[in-house]
């Protein structure tokens, strides 16, 4: 089985389309999915929203943080609810569309233990850019990610990844970033667990607003990607 989990912070009018995305694309599929809906302690009417998803759904639920704690946060409270043998991450706006799910799935097919979206390879399509500076901003973070964590990873930032369901759970259970920064961390977890990370080119598109603050987003996870780095860590397993 297959859990998405989706973070939702004062979602409530991207939500309900990409809830029906989903459905859709799955119905399609056929496939035996469960759908977390992890709310940061949203203050617009997304706990509404996500009560109506629920409604007559059996495999859609919730998990509710009491008050905003960040994007890494939803996402860890909500894979810790999860049973799939693959739980996909994937933003509320769909920046990445659901349909390119099967490039993730034929990386964990050939043993990778996570494959993430990438804006930034070869074969990449980026319909809808950035404004500029935000490209060049994360194009600066990569790099700092790639020298202190995570060297030869293009995009670590992009929201949609696919991990094996039990490192998935293993990994977010040992999370300490709360906020944007979230995605170096994880990511470095399951490099220290031996396991292989697999970068997938797909299609794109920029979603506004973004919740992503140019100056202070980008000086919280920097301060996140070093402390991680300098973290004392156990052993890799």
């Amino acid at each position: 089985m297959l859990s998405v989990v989706i973070p939702c912070y004062n979602e409530q009018d991207r939500l309900p389309a990409t809830v029906g995305a989903i459905q859709s694309y799955m119905a399609g599929r056929g496939l035996d999915y469960e759908l977390i809906l992890a709310d940061d302690g949203s203050r617009d009417a997304t706990p509404a929203v996500i009560d109506r998803a629920m409604d007559g759904a059996a495999n859609v639920r919730s998990v509710r943080l009491p008050h905003n704690r960040g994007k890494g946060r939803a996402l860890a409270e909500g894979v810790a609810v999860t049973t799939g043998d693959r739980v996909l991450l994937t933003d509320a706006d769909l920046s990445t569309p659901i349909d390119e799910l099967p490039k993730l799935e034929a990386r964990l097919d050939d043993g990778a233990g996570v494959a993430i979206a990438s804006r930034s390879l070869k074969g990449s399509q980026v319909v809808i850019s950035q404004p500029i500076y935000r490209v060049l901003m994360g194009k600066t973070f990569n790099l700092i990610v790639q020298t202190l964590l995570l060297p030869g990873l293009w995009d670590t930032q992009c929201g949609f990844k696919l991990f094996r369901g039990d490192l998935a759970r293993g990994v977010f259970a040992e999370l300490k970033t709360d906020g944007f920064g979230y995605d170096p961390e994880a990511l470095y977890l399951a490099k220290r667990r031996g396991e292989r990370i697999a970068e997938v080119p797909v299609v794109w598109r920029h979603s506004a607003p973004t919740k992503v603050a140019a100056i202070r987003s980008s000086l919280d996870m920097f301060k996140d990607v070093v402390r991680t780095r300098f973290r004392r860590l156990d052993p890799p397993r």
